[in-house]
Formats: structure tokens, sequence, C-alpha cells
């Protein structure tokens, strides 16, 4: 069984987790993996003391940071605060009463530099429709200030959960999830991180989100939420996708994971040999709160956890597998 990595000290709402690792050089640890590891994480407002009616309490959130030296052992660091440039890290709580939201950070080093692909809503909505989500590119040196530099134009206005990943082309895509068209996987295409073109639907069928990509073992792997576990997508190119298993197979589902929920919405990061998969899951919440838990009444079945899983190839599967306790 999967042991809890981090739990968000303000609200007990940390999902949507990135976790990157920046060496003492400034350059992304994914080759060596000696260095600070930062997480990035939607600070849900689990245990909001009023956060609003409906599904007010998943929005109004702001993005939490937390710093390791191993990426086991976690303390909390701050949030990003918007301020007239884009976003700083603030030690602290957020405030109480917030007029935006933030969700699903996406952290990408492009060979000089850190990028993040922000979902961004205006307000604390508390019902699903009827609110345009944007995804918006921020760019930073530090990982603490980040510049805004504005909306990407994609497929429509109801867009979230950004994934962007070096294909072996030499192209960057972006997938993400177009809830304008039944919650697929779209993807933009770009070679300099500049201008993006629309690349069309990436992954469709079952409704899903939180796309994320990555090589392993001499091929590429997508993992997707779909709100009963994971689904697993493997390519040779990032262009053509093909489920692992077949329709209901996933990954990180039921009974794997601690409580009587699934694993949700993670990305992965590279320690020297080693592939770690960060995602989240709520211990506590029961079936009448929906795959996605956003139904929860209970404050107790609000509450999140991060946790990794350790992905190895095996015949050609994709495995996520919990580490050793001893």
């Amino acid at each position: 069984m999967f042991r809890e990595i981090y739990r968000d000290p303000v609200y007990d709402g940390a999902t949507d987790p990135v976790v990157v690792v920046a060496r003492g050089d400034g350059a992304h640890g994914g080759a060596g993996g000696s260095g600070a590891w930062w997480m990035f994480y939607t600070q849900r407002r689990a245990t909001h003391p009023d956060p609003g009616p409906g599904v007010a309490w998943v929005h109004g959130s702001r993005i939490g940071v937390a710093r390791s030296r191993d990426g086991v052992d976690w303390a909390y660091a701050g949030t990003l605060e918007p301020d007239a440039a884009g976003l700083q890290l603030i030690a602290g709580r957020p405030p109480v009463d917030v007029d935006r939201t933030h969700w699903a950070p996406e952290v990408v080093f492009d060979g000089t530099g850190w990028r993040m692909y922000l979902t961004e809503i205006d307000g604390v909505p508390d019902r699903w429709p009827g609110h345009a989500r944007t995804i918006v590119e921020y760019r930073s040196t530090d990982l603490v200030s980040w510049q805004r530099l504005g909306p990407l134009e994609l497929a429509s206005d109801r867009v979230i959960d950004a994934g962007v990943a070096h294909g072996p082309d030499g192209a960057w895509r972006l997938w993400y999830k177009d809830e304008a068209a039944d919650s697929i996987t779209r993807v933009a295409v770009s070679d300099d991180l500049e201008a993006w073109a629309d690349g069309g639907v990436a992954i469709d069928g079952r409704p899903h989100e939180g796309p994320s990509a990555f090589e392993l073992d001499g091929r590429w792997w997508m993992i997707v939420d779909e709100w009963r576990g994971m689904g697993v997508f493997v390519s040779d190119d990032t262009v053509r996708w093909v489920r692992q298993g077949g329709p209901d197979d996933v990954v990180l589902g039921a009974g794997t994971v601690p409580g009587r929920g699934f694993g949700h919405h993670g990305a992965p990061v590279r320690d020297a040999d080693t592939l770690w998969y960060y995602f989240f899951a709520q211990p506590a919440t029961t079936p009448e709160a929906g795959g996605d838990g956003a139904a929860a009444d209970d404050v107790e079945a609000r509450r999140c956890a991060v946790y990794r899983a350790r992905l190895r190839v095996d015949g050609g599967r994709l495995l996520c597998e919990a580490e050793p306790t001893g």
C-alpha cells in the first residue's frame, strides 16, 4: 500500500502535485537528481471554515509550494500569490478570502529557465458550468518569482490540466483536458515554446483529465485520471497513443491506494535512474462523493494526501509500484 508523502498544513487539500528537482547550478535535476526538490500543487480548501456552497471548496485555491531534500520528507513553503508581475512565493497561509481560482500547475525546465502552465478561473465558482477556464503561461529563473506571460490560445475556453513534454521529434507538446469536447485530451504543438498550433485530439473515448506524458524504457507513456483509477496509454512518437490493456484497465484503482477512493491527477519526476509518479488521493472519501471526491459534504472526506509510485515497465506494461516500507 502507498504511504503518505505530504499533507497541506493549511487546508489539508493538496491535489494535482507536480515535482521538479533544481540543482545548485539552476539546471533541471532530471539527470542525476541531486538538488532541491520542489512540489507545486493545488491547495484545495478542504477544511476552510466557510468555503461557500456547492463545489466552491474546490475553487478559490492558490498554488501551494513545498520543498524537500530527498523527495520524501516535505516542508510547506507557502503559496504563489498574485502580484503586479505575476506570482510570488509568500511564506505562510494564503488570504482567507480570494477572488480567483488557480488549479493544476505544470512546471517544466526549457533549457535556460522554468515555465509554468497554470489553469486559471475568475472568481470562486460554486458550480461546474458557466465559467471559462484558461491555461496561462508564466516564467521563472528561481521557482520563486513568476512572470505572467498570458493565456494560451487553445481549442476552447474550457481548458484545464496542462501536461508538457519535449517529444522525440524535437517538438514540444502541451496536452490538456478540453471540457467543451466531452472532457477528452487535446494537444497543442510548438517548436520553440513561443507559438502553439492546434494538434487535434490526442486521447478520446472515456472522459478523463490530468494528462501527463513521459519517456520510460524506450517508449512514451501517458497517464490520465478517469476518476476510477488512472488510464495508461503508450506511444512511440508522442502523436499516436494506444491504451494499455482493455477499455476498463487502470492503475492506482480502488483497493490499491488508502481508503475507498482512487489515485488522482499526478505527474512524473526523474531521480537518477528512478522515475517517480506523484499523485493524490482522498483517504476518507466515500462512494457518495463521486469518483473525483468533489461532491463530498463531510470535511473528513474532502481531505487529500500526496503519494508517490515508482514507475517501471515489465513485459511491455507500465507498473505503478509502492515503495518498500522496511
